[in-house]
């Protein structure tokens, strides 16, 4: 089989690669985590003009009319600067939950300002007590004249404070723990009833708790029929899992490369410590962990082409389960090569690693998608 990127791809990849080259040093990023929102607009804006936010987004709406390995090629790249600006939240998952939807006047109200940079969206979906489970929704979305009275409060939103629209999950109808009747709404951010509370992550990117009190909804806001909101998630998951796999994988080649090259210069007995047997075993371990992800991740792209969606799901668990095998182990052994510099918060080192871990957590832990994946194959 041909792995190759197309040439379209290979000039995406090409072209975000350049931009962190050059643009989005460690000391930069620093700066940017540091500033009032945490993230850049300037660069946002410069995403939009290259064209990196319509990758995934039709062509009628003035997208690129990608697809998921599009996607992949690009988050890989992002993930090599541990880039906090929110492409996964906003393109690959509010946008991605958005191009799926069967509102038609939704999506071309919406997609054209993703696409131009000028809206920035979030999925909230996870409640206190929900951990995982995307279908334990409290949240509450009352039937009224015209539309839907919304209740409750969602937590660890990602980029919720600079948010300008939500995609929510609420609870139409059923019990709390019931898959059917969970809807999926567009509401604004600075809708009457919603209130926002930003905080930083571990990894420098913000999230936010957000409450919605009696905050009204018109019917024209519903992604797609009421009630049937899961169906919605289903459809768009294993591409989110994938763009936030690509991402580990830039993140963990970056780590490898890195733990190299300072294996080269860093001296013991008067000798590089690469030079040391145990050492070089080890680094060919992580090497190893990094081309086993990035065949699995490769695996479902070819998938995601096909039918097969059982097969496909399949997939994307287990790769999801071994970005966070391998994703910890690339860490650790990062950390420890490196020393105790390694620890520091002046190297780069532990801000990979503490993205490393986000994405572990990040809709589903390795322990949820090795279950999950356990499931599907004893059930087959």
């Amino acid at each position: 089989m041909n792995f190759d990127f197309t040439e379209e791809q290979t000039m995406i990849k090409d072209s975000v690669s350049r931009f962190v080259r050059d643009e989005y040093d460690f000391d930069t990023r620093r700066k940017i985590v540091e500033s009032d929102e945490g993230i850049s607009r300037e660069f946002w804006s410069m995403f939009a003009e290259l064209g990196w936010l319509s990758v995934p987004f039709a062509e009628e709406y003035g997208g690129f009319g990608g697809t998921v390995d599009d996607i992949a090629a690009v988050m890989e790249e992002l993930g090599k600067g541990i880039v906090v600006e929110p492409y996964a939240s906003t393109v690959v998952v509010f946008g991605g939950l958005l191009a799926a939807s069967d509102n038609a006047a939704l999506k071309a109200e919406v997609i054209p300002g993703i696409i131009d940079g000028r809206c920035m969206g979030s999925l909230a979906s996870t409640e206190a007590q929900s951990r995982y489970e995307m279908s334990d929704v409290a949240t509450t979305a009352t039937a009224t004249d015209g539309g839907f009275n919304i209740n409750g409060e969602k937590t660890v939103v990602a980029n919720g404070g600079t948010a300008d629209k939500f995609i929510v999950t609420a609870r139409h109808s059923g019990e709390q723990f019931d898959r059917a009747g969970i809807s999926l709404f567009l509401i604004e951010a600075s809708a009457p009833g919603v209130e926002v509370k930003s905080y930083k992550m571990m990894d420098g990117q913000s999230a936010a708790t957000v409450t919605f009190k009696d905050v009204m909804v018109p019917a024209g806001q519903l992604l797609n029929t009421a009630g049937e909101g899961m169906d919605l998630i289903d459809q768009v998951m294993p591409q989110i899992l994938m763009g936030l796999s690509a991402e580990a994988l830039g993140i963990m080649a970056t780590l490898n490369t890195a733990t190299v090259e300072y294996s080269k210069v860093r001296q013991q007995f008067d000798t590089p410590i690469s030079s040391f047997q145990v050492l070089q075993h080890r680094m060919v371990d992580t090497f190893m962990a990094c081309e086993q992800t990035k065949s699995m991740l490769y695996r479902g792209l070819c998938q995601a082409g096909e039918d097969d969606s059982a097969a496909l799901l399949k997939t994307v668990h287990a790769l999801k389960a071994t970005v966070a095998r391998y994703g910890k182990l690339i860490g650790e052994e990062a950390i420890q090569i490196h020393g105790g510099i390694g620890m520091t918060d002046e190297l780069n080192i532990g801000h990979y690693v503490k993205r490393l871990m986000m994405i572990n957590v990040s809709f589903g832990d390795g322990d949820y998608h090795q279950k999950k994946f356990n499931q599907l194959s004893y059930s087959a």
